[in-house]
């Protein structure tokens, strides 16, 4: 799979720099959309942890929704909007997915709080809970497991990667009159670049 260009990569970095100098309350959030097998589209908020050349990296169990959803048909759509940037941005990427490797998901994994390490443990991500008691049990009992060692990562618990094959930089406008700009990437992993009517 080809990398990301250079030129897409600088204006996302500088961008996410923006928002941060702007004070955006959580500039990694993004919006998740992913579909069934056979097409049922669902989104939600997700943490970006890493991007770069290779695409961008969120973190989930694989038993969970997204998960499952992830892992039948490989496609995702993210999107970032930070309102306090100039006058609005957003970024829209789209592209296939696949897993991080172990290396990687145990490096993340061991940076993560010991509080969140725990809850990876003790959560059965998206099933039916029948009291908020019996999710603070199972922690509980995660707790005394662990209680002298490190918190190792949970076997179906690790990373996707979104590789794009599409991202726009989107800037808001006065009367809605925006600036649009699409990168694509062909079959043949060529990028292009165009502008897009608002």
């Amino acid at each position: 799979m080809a990398n990301l260009p250079n030129d897409i990569l600088i204006t996302f970095d500088a961008l996410f720099a923006e928002a941060h100098a702007a004070g955006e309350p959580d500039r990694t959030a993004m919006m998740l959309a992913t579909a069934t097998a056979d097409g049922q589209p669902s989104a939600r908020i997700v943490l970006l942890k890493e991007h770069g050349p290779r695409g961008f990296v969120f973190y989930t169990h694989l038993d969970g929704r997204k998960g499952r959803e992830l892992q039948a048909n490989p496609r995702a759509a993210l999107l970032f909007h930070w309102p306090r940037v100039r006058d609005g941005v957003q970024v829209r990427i789209e592209g296939g997915v696949v897993l991080v490797d172990d290396v990687e998901a145990d490096a993340y994994f061991a940076s993560r709080p010991r509080g969140s390490q725990l809850g990876a443990w003790a959560s059965r991500q998206s099933e039916t809970l029948p009291g908020r008691d019996t999710f603070e049990r199972r922690l509980a009992d995660v707790e005394r497991e662990f209680e002298d060692s490190d918190v190792p990562r949970p076997p179906r618990w690790t990373g996707f990667r979104v590789m794009p094959h599409a991202v726009e930089f989107w800037y808001g406008a006065q009367y809605r009159l925006h600036e649009r700009y699409l990168h694509e990437r062909d079959a043949a992993g060529n990028w292009s670049a165009r502008m897009l009517y608002p």
